[in-house]
């Protein structure tokens, strides 16, 4: 046999071993395992945080700060702390049900799912990405693209597309999630037609309430320049008692 044909066979027989062992390392790793872990590590069984949303535009930007307290993915709890007009207003979560409490005008309102895609107090946050009526677990079928590198750090590259039926505003998701971790350092939310609407940075990687976590999200509109609103973790502690009674329409209005 010609040596030069001898060579190229075996390289292309190297070739064929190496990519069937690449593909089926990649088959034994399961992406919605890797979604559930990551989604833990942030949320935990239940917490309580401290933070505040800085929205930064053109030509202006403000701050607010806010508590949350959540419990599981059904019960969550936000008030906002600052500035003074909009103190004491609050968001509770309920299973799928979204409440707002007004204090200016004493006024609760459920929030129906036509508003979950509308802004968060004027922030490139949705209420959906706030109080997560949708799960990232749940709602969508979770596909490995493989594997890239974000701020030197080692991700599972992963694509989320929601299934049917599900309560989900996003036509499709990316999520980079840092290996070692399961730190979620870069998230592309999609439209129903396939463009990029939104991208969002995990920064500035810190232990806090015992656990390994991006204490700064960085959401960046795409077509938006100037735009973009950071949320920095100033406090949060995991696995606190709490109650489901502690997730009423009537708590919503007290909590301080």
């Amino acid at each position: 046999m010609d040596q030069t044909l001898s060579k190229y066979i075996k390289f292309f027989t190297c070739f064929l071993i190496l990519a069937s062992t690449i593909t089926f390392a990649q088959a034994q790793i399961n992406p919605t395992e890797i979604v559930q872990k990551a989604n833990d590590q942030l949320r935990g069984l239940s917490s309580t945080a401290t933070m505040s949303m800085k929205i930064v535009r053109p030509d202006w930007s403000r701050t607010i700060t806010m508590k949350t307290w959540a419990s599981g993915e059904d019960y969550s709890l936000m008030l906002i702390t600052a500035p003074a007009r909009d103190k004491g207003m609050s968001i509770l979560k309920r299973e799928k049900e979204i409440w707002n409490w007004q204090p200016t005008i004493e006024k609760v309102v459920k929030l129906p799912p036509s508003m979950m895609m509308q802004s968060m107090m004027g922030s490139d946050f949705t209420n959906d990405d706030m109080v997560r009526q949708s799960s990232i677990v749940a709602d969508y079928e979770h596909t490995l693209l493989g594997e890239e590198e974000v701020e030197g750090m080692t991700c599972h590259v992963i694509e989320f597309d929601p299934k049917p039926d599900a309560p989900v505003v996003w036509g499709k998701m990316k999520m980079w999630i840092e290996k070692e971790n399961y730190l979620q350092l870069k998230t592309e939310f999609y439209d129903e037609d396939d463009y990029l609407v939104n991208s969002m940075y995990g920064k500035d990687v810190k232990e806090m309430g015992g656990r390994i976590l991006t204490s700064t999200l960085e959401l960046v509109p795409a077509e938006e320049e100037g735009h973009k609103t950071v949320v920095t973790y100033e406090d949060i502690e995991f696995d606190v008692d709490l109650q489901e009674k502690f997730f009423t329409v009537q708590n919503m209005k007290r909590v301080r």
